[in-house]
């Protein structure tokens, strides 16, 4: 028979268990804690637009972060920095990008060719990394069907203006020859009528 175990050795047990689980834990934070939290995975733009590639890190010691681009045109270095220290953006970003000690960048002006993976790298003192992935779409504002539209409608405008006026033109001409074949029937009437006073 199997009989629970008492008094000190019972709870020396459970005591050691806590004290192991807790130095466990302690063990695997202490020098290797990083974590990366990517809120929006999935961000769409227009071209011009400014956009913020948004993360949050934590870590214990002092940490790098790492931007990198990738797309169809190939891989860029996007920036490079540590928390609290130097901080170096690639010359192609140099005049778009602000960085945030959250490990956030903002990308200002977009254009078609900024659309593709974005990725992040953040490295701990002690070796220790995590990634994430943003994924920025870029879409064009059909500049050129707005640009159509108000061509047609101007042309519209133009034709209905000339229309209107050539229909004005229309009618004043039309009044200037009734006037005249009114002019005229008075005055063959009013000869008809002295002719007819003279045969008299």
């Amino acid at each position: 028979l199997m009989r629970p175990l008492r008094g000190c050795r019972g709870r020396g047990v459970v005591v050691g268990t806590v004290t192991l689980c807790l130095a466990a834990g302690w063990a695997l934070q202490t020098p290797g804690g990083v974590s990366l939290v990517v809120p929006q995975p999935n961000i769409n733009a227009t071209v011009a637009q400014n956009i913020l590639l948004s993360v949050e890190y934590s870590c214990r010691g002092v940490a790098t972060i790492e931007w990198k681009h990738v797309s169809s045109w190939g891989t860029t270095k996007i920036a490079e920095w540590k928390s609290g220290n130097y901080v170096n953006i690639s010359t192609v970003y140099k005049d778009r990008v602000t960085t945030f000690e959250n490990g956030s960048i903002q990308l200002l002006n977009v254009g078609m060719r900024d659309a593709g993976y974005y990725f992040i790298t953040v490295t701990e003192e002690y070796g220790t990394n995590t990634y994430g992935t943003i994924i920025v779409n870029v879409y064009e504002i059909i500049y050129e069907d707005l640009h159509f539209v108000a061509v047609l409608f101007a042309f519209l405008a133009a034709v209905s203006a000339i229309l209107i006026c050539f229909m004005w033109l229309c009618n004043k001409s039309l009044h200037l020859f009734q006037k005249k074949t009114a002019h005229k029937l008075t005055a063959s009437t009013t000869e008809e009528i002295e002719l007819e006073t003279i045969e008299c």
